[in-house]
């Protein structure tokens, strides 16, 4: 677990600095050095550290304190550590009661600085456990959690804060797999309606007499089994968000009845007569290309442009491959913590690997990727051989052989076979290789009596 984590030493005296940042590699961790103040703080915008060393004395720019202050600022729970070879009562008081978590005196006990250093790690470990808990239980994602150094994606994260308070509609295009929920996830809780409800909705996973009992609810007696009234997911969603996924999948008598929910902010229920009047913001995503699907009539196009009022489109993985580290060592912790395994790095060879593949199924085929290399892994790291089953098998053909005089149906039956064999039976990787929801992949397993 300790090459996972960093820890940033700063003190301008480069002997001491290095000295101090040389014990702490040979005890497993992974450190970087800053010889001033000012370049602390311009490591820490780039990212956080586990902890922070600072020496108290750097003169010709911020001493110590100064340098913490700074720090804390960008991140408020950082572990800061001041050492200095001047020691008095009040600059250890000033230290602690600006935030400084421990005050040290140079010449260093290099066993007092594994305790302490392994003292901080546990920490962090509980912290970030259980936010990774209440995020994974929540789902309450805002701007800050998407994770990039992609120059669009920022782009994104920028346009989610300055659009999360309206009540404009946005609709999220990317393929299966970019993170389109987590989007609008973040749309919703990062604006004024993060106490509210946020409902999402499978256009692809009910059949339209279910769509639309379940978007308006219906009354007791509408129909056969309705024994009591119920609400609808406008309803339920009444002051925050409603998240219609797969948008594109939505069929024609419910595409009319969704505009002119959103054109009059009000619908019946199934067998009702009473107006329900509603505030939701409305926000859709899908992988299909919906200009495409206009102008073949397969969707409306008044509903398209009430849809289309905010477009984000998020790149797929492999325009973006600067992000790939960034998202593997975040998925090894996510999925670590979650299996209750050591958080461990990723070697060169490995990261060669996640970096040269093409990510059909884009970032969440690569943490499913992690998740099986973390289960299956031979040693202290992830390496190359942990993720072999990315390589194509020497004998695979760049080219699909399709075999001669099958229907379409039976094409369809073979895709799906030859994706799942290749995916080894991963439900979540064939959806995404195939472009489908993963209920529709179900659905046609089921159809065809396809073996997992």
């Amino acid at each position: 677990m300790k090459r996972y984590w960093e820890i940033l030493v700063v003190d301008d005296e480069r002997v001491m600095s290095e000295s101090l940042a040389a014990w702490l590699r040979a005890e497993g961790y992974r450190v970087e050095t800053a010889a001033s103040g000012a370049e602390a703080v311009a490591k820490a915008r780039e990212k956080d550290y586990a902890a922070y060393f600072i020496d108290l004395k750097m003169p010709g720019g911020p001493d110590g304190i100064e340098s913490m202050t700074e720090i804390r600022k960008l991140h408020p729970d950082a572990s800061v550590v001041i050492f200095t070879a001047y020691a008095t009562v009040d600059t250890a008081i000033t230290a602690m009661k600006e935030g400084a978590q421990e005050y040290i005196v140079k010449p260093f006990n290099p066993e007092e600085i594994s305790l302490l250093v392994d003292r901080i790690i546990k920490v962090k470990n509980l912290q970030r456990a259980n936010a990774l808990l209440r995020k994974r239980l929540t789902r309450q994602y805002k701007a800050q959690d998407i994770l990039s150094k992609n120059p669009k994606m920022r782009e994104i994260a920028q346009l989610i804060s300055d659009i999360a308070s309206l009540r404009s509609t946005a609709l999220i295009q990317g393929e299966s797999g970019t993170g389109k929920e987590l989007v609008a996830r973040a749309i919703h809780y990062t604006g004024d309606r993060a106490n509210k409800p946020f409902i999402p909705v499978s256009c692809a996973a009910l059949a339209e007499t279910l769509l639309e009992s379940e978007l308006f609810g219906y009354e007791k007696g509408a129909f056969t089994g309705a024994a009591a009234q119920k609400k609808g997911k406008f309803e339920l969603a009444d002051g925050g968000t409603i998240f219609f996924d797969e948008i594109g999948d939505i069929p024609p008598k419910l595409q009319m009845d969704l505009l002119r929910v959103l054109q009059e902010r009000s619908f019946y229920r199934i067998g009702g007569s009473e107006e329900i009047r509603v505030d939701v913001r409305v926000i859709a995503a899908t992988n299909a290309d919906l200009q495409e699907a206009v102008q073949a009539g397969r969707f409306r196009d008044d509903l398209f442009y009430r849809l289309n009022v905010i477009d984000i489109r998020i790149p797929p993985l492999r325009n973006r491959r600067e992000d790939i580290p960034l998202l593997a060592r975040d998925a090894v912790e996510k999925i670590a913590h979650e299996l209750g395994r050591d958080i461990v790095d990723i070697g060169d060879g490995a990261m060669k690997v996640l970096l040269d593949y093409g990510w059909p199924g884009n970032v969440r085929e690569l943490e499913n990727a992690v998740e099986r290399a973390l289960i299956t892994r031979k040693g202290d790291s992830l390496e190359e051989e942990d993720f072999a089953f990315l390589r194509p098998a020497p004998d695979d053909r760049t080219g699909w052989f399709v075999p001669p005089n099958l229907t379409l149906q039976e094409i369809e039956r073979h895709a799906i076979e030859v994706t799942l064999q290749r995916s080894r039976g991963n439900i979540k990787a064939a959806a995404a290789v195939l472009d489908i929801d993963r209920s529709t992949l179900y659905e046609k397993i089921r159809r065809y009596r396809l073996p997992r």
